[in-house]
């Protein structure tokens, strides 16, 4: 991944409400919200590398990068207008920039926020 990008496997799909009712397949893509599991991580946001302190080091590369918040693994929940949806393998997954990220499940608490999700 590259910058600030991170890439999401959408996490899988309910297909039935609470009252019993069965979704279409495409009613959860129209949602403003999604969320999954985060997969790769970019480097971070770019910013330039300040000049070495002693002129006898070599200046390993021209910038630094700001690290960001998620990491992989992590629950993600992300704005579905700012993601870029790709196939890979028949397979659907999310190129989401940082920005983009409402809220991070980190791993400790994904599987007991999925049992109340799910309740």
């Amino acid at each position: 991944m590259i910058g600030d990008k991170i890439l999401i496997e959408p996490k899988g799909e309910q297909t039935r409400t609470e009252s019993g009712l069965y979704l279409p397949p495409g009613i959860k893509e129209k949602e403003q919200v999604q969320q999954g599991y985060i997969l790769k991580t970019g480097p971070g946001y770019a910013i330039p590398r300040a000049e070495p302190d002693e002129d006898w080091k070599p200046a390993k590369e021209k910038v630094d990068f700001i690290p960001l918040q998620v990491e992989e693994g992590d629950l993600a929940v992300f704005l579905r207008s700012a993601a870029h949806e790709i196939r890979i393998h028949k397979k659907k997954y999310f190129i989401v920039p940082h920005q983009a990220v409402l809220l991070v499940f980190k791993d400790p608490f994904i599987d007991q926020i999925e049992k109340n999700l799910d309740e």
